[in-house]
């Protein structure tokens, strides 16, 4: 049954477009073409069937003209002629009424007039130096390099070519969320606009926070502010994850003033392009239940991972460099340092377990 309301689906949403697009109209010209080419032939040539004449109409109105069929009476070779000119007429507007909707739907795109229907994409409000950051990371980590992203800005046009990012241009609001498919989406990213003041900046990103959640509860976001104190506003908006740039670029600047190397460190890890890099992953099934310490030991020993924290599956806050004894439990997540994708990691578990199995 859902097959069927598939293709029944499939089949309308062709038949809007066709009456639509006005395609219909170039179509039944085509079929009243063909119909009178075809009795024509078969009424002023001896000896040529029903078939054989309407194959004679389709070969001679697009000028291919294969030669097995060949009218020989001063009637035929009329119809003959008339519907190769109109062939090809009728054929040239159908093919340019085809790539003009083509064209027009691709300008639609990239001017951000178009609404998508995707799912388990990522959403990028506002554009910036940071965006482009952003998504220049997302496409060069295997995980991430062909997940569509919709980006929603204000700006003329498309800011880059990337056949898997989707522009909506306008403000971020309820309508240019739901144009961006917000309720099938994995994470939206809230970026502030540089050209207002900090207090204008985060203000519009607590508004936009609290739209996406009001839209889809459900949905990650992360968000940037400028300002501390505005933090505890995206928190009451239910925020994800709440990033303060001046105070991590502060932080950051102050540990490697202290411990030299400490920002190479931390840029590496924040990268995709190059060396080793930070991943979320499963609990292997054979390490459920274990205390951290074991827990560490083999990662290392299996994975050539370093594990970093613990993000239980209650919700809770993420526990940076847990006790030695304490247990991880089924569900929860390790943030580790390794130079495989998550994927890699626990495929490779799967053969291990498979093996022991065995």
């Amino acid at each position: 049954m859902q097959i069927r309301e598939k293709v029944r689906k499939i089949l309308r949403n062709f038949i809007d477009f066709v009456v639509r697009e006005n395609i219909h109209r170039i179509l039944l010209i085509i079929a009243l073409l063909l119909a009178v080419s075809t009795v024509g032939l078969v009424t002023f040539e001896e000896n040529v069937s029903w078939a054989n004449a309407f194959w004679w109409s389709i070969v001679t109105m697009t000028t291919v003209g294969y030669g097995d069929i060949t009218p020989l009476t001063f009637a035929g070779r009329a119809i003959g002629a008339v519907t190769m000119l109109f062939g090809i007429g009728i054929l040239g507007m159908f093919t340019a009424t085809i790539a003009s909707i083509f064209v027009e739907r691709k300008l639609r795109e990239n001017r951000g007039m178009s609404a998508f229907t995707l799912e388990d994409h990522y959403i990028i409000c506002e554009w910036n130096h940071r965006a482009r950051e952003v998504l220049r990371e997302l496409r060069a980590d295997r995980n991430t390099e062909a997940t569509p992203v919709a980006l929603i800005a204000q700006l003329p046009e498309k800011p880059v070519e990337d056949e898997r990012l989707f522009f909506i241009r306008g403000d971020v609001n309820e309508e240019n969320l739901q144009r961006a498919n917000l309720e099938k989406a994995r994470t939206v990213i809230i970026l502030g606009d540089d050209e207002v003041d900090a207090n204008a900046r985060d203000a519009q990103v607590v508004l936009s926070t609290l739209t996406v959640e009001s839209i889809n509860p459900g949905v990650y976001t992360i968000v940037e502010l400028v300002d501390e104190r505005n933090v505890q506003h995206c928190q009451r908006a239910h925020a994800d994850e709440i990033i303060v740039t001046s105070e991590f670029s502060s932080h950051l600047i102050a540990r490697s003033a202290m411990n030299h190397g400490i920002s190479k460190v931390v840029f590496e890890l924040l990268s995709s392009r190059f060396g080793n890099d930070l991943y979320r992953v499963e609990v292997p099934s054979a390490l459920q239940e274990k205390p951290f310490l074991e827990v560490m030991a083999e990662m290392k020993r299996s994975h050539n991972s370093i594990v970093l924290a613990v993000h239980p599956h209650t919700g809770k806050a993420v526990l940076s460099n847990p006790a030695a004894d304490y247990r991880v439990q089924k569900g929860d997540h390790l943030i580790v340092i390794t130079d495989r994708a998550p994927g890699v990691l626990l495929a490779t578990e799967t053969r291990r377990s498979q093996r022991t199995d065995n």
